[in-house]
């Protein structure tokens, strides 16, 4: 969803860093193969054994843990718009898969206990997306959402809580006009816990919005808690993310070719750990755009050489879950072969 307050200027050019991968054990102890929403994954351990490929998580670590979709429910495989729609309405437990790029326009609304899938690397939707509204317990795994045109973003996430969006793809171009097409992944309206991990946001001028406007204290402060790591944010011009009122924890992505990275407003709380900016003007802000400043604690980060605006240092410095953050020094090896579509 669009929102006004974002300066847009002159583009940068990108670049890809290269640092030797650093694979790190993400459940000690899980000696059993774990399955999720009709997906099947290795342990990190075995997976690291095994192949020397660290493992997707089997279930969110950050805001958004605890959050199951579907669970076990037995999958239905859709291969157009119309069967999906159908098969995603609803509340009760249920997965779907989605085989094939679907287009459409506007947006399709997900029912609570849901998880959806895309199958390989190219299944999902272009032209439009996916909206959970006053919905609850929602996984969105490896779909590819392309060019989401305005007013419609590739997801919004409305009035909902307990939400996984991990290892999709997002992207659009930066050959129209930053209004032709709309948000990435936009998260509002007092929606809470949510995690959004190992995702590729591409080639856009509108990244990710958390809280939609400066007038929306009322229904917005106290929520919009909301974690991503070892996301890829590449050629995305700002909104990386952008967050009003809530409380974020940005650790372990990369940023690459950014005017504005994570921006911090309306008194929001961000604590900004072990990343890594490469070709990037402004890494963290917190007073621009809004009436109010935001806050923010940095820890850890490789800069790359960045500016950042920190008007108020934050209070955010323990997140109220267990999480190892990966040293910034593997960050970009980790997040390049592993973030985005066809990796689980």
């Amino acid at each position: 969803m669009n929102s006004a307050g974002d300066h847009f200027t002159t583009d940068t050019t990108t670049g890809i860093g290269h640092n030797r991968r650093r694979l790190t054990a993400l459940a000690a102890g899980v000696a059993a193969t774990l399955v999720l929403g009709g997906l099947s994954a290795l342990t990190a351990q075995d997976a690291d054994a095994a192949t020397g490929v660290r493992a997707a998580e089997t279930t969110p670590i950050g805001f958004g843990a605890g959050t199951t979709g579907g669970g076990n429910a037995t999958a239905t495989t859709v291969t157009t718009l119309a069967a999906f729609t159908a098969a995603v309405a609803g509340d009760s437990a249920k997965v779907v898969k989605v085989s094939g790029l679907l287009s459409l326009t506007g947006q399709v609304d997900i029912g609570s206990n849901t998880t959806v899938l895309g199958v390989g690397s190219g299944s999902g939707f272009t032209g439009g997306g996916l909206r959970l509204k006053e919905a609850t317990n929602v996984i969105i795994r490896n779909l590819a959402i392309s060019k989401p045109r305005k007013p419609s973003d590739g997801v919004t996430v409305q009035e909902s809580t307990r939400v996984w969006i991990d290892h999709n793809t997002f992207s659009a171009d930066r050959d129209h006009d930053k209004d032709y097409y709309d948000g990435l992944l936009d998260i509002n309206h007092g929606s809470d816990d949510i995690t959004v991990s190992w995702n590729k946001f591409a080639d856009h001028f509108k990244g990710s919005l958390v809280g939609h406007s400066d007038k929306n204290a009322a229904e917005d402060t106290g929520h919009l808690k909301v974690t991503y790591h070892h996301n890829w944010f590449t050629d995305v011009y700002s909104r990386i993310p952008s967050l009003r009122f809530g409380t974020g924890h940005f650790y372990d992505n990369y940023v690459q070719g950014a005017d504005t990275g994570v921006h911090s407003r309306m008194g929001a709380q961000m604590l900004v750990e072990n990343n890594v900016f490469r070709d990037t003007k402004i890494a963290v802000t917190t007073n621009r755009s809004s009436d109010v400043d935001g806050y923010a604690v940095l820890r850890g980060n490789d800069l790359g050489g960045a500016a950042t605006e920190i008007s108020r240092t934050g209070t955010f410095t323990k997140p109220p879950y267990a999480y190892t953050a990966e040293p910034a020094s593997s960050v970009v090896a980790s997040v390049t072969a592993q973030a985005g579509t066809g990796k689980l």
